[in-house]
């Protein structure tokens, strides 16, 4: 099978990955600052976030919005010059 491009930025990643990147990446205070939830406030975990997220679709939502604003850039970048259309 081809390789096929994929443009959704959450192809493949898992809301585990996602939560750990995310705390890697940005921690776990400026995390609660952008959504301010229980589970990033008092005492937070991967295991207690990820019982929230699954329960909670709106939340789960902001999470996956906030992750492709960080991680944008890592996956989609923009195409070499060679592979543009032409006007």
């Amino acid at each position: 099978m081809a390789h096929q491009n994929v443009q959704d930025p959450l192809h493949g990643v898992t809301l585990e990955m996602i939560l750990k990147r995310m705390v890697d990446q940005v921690g776990w205070k400026k995390m609660a600052e952008h959504l301010p939830v229980r589970c990033f406030l008092f005492d937070p975990t991967i295991t207690s976030s990820l019982r929230f997220f699954r329960k909670t679709p709106w939340a789960r939502e902001k999470l996956e919005q906030m992750y492709v604003k960080v991680f944008k850039k890592r996956y989609c970048p923009k195409p070499p010059k060679s592979e543009l259309p032409r006007p």
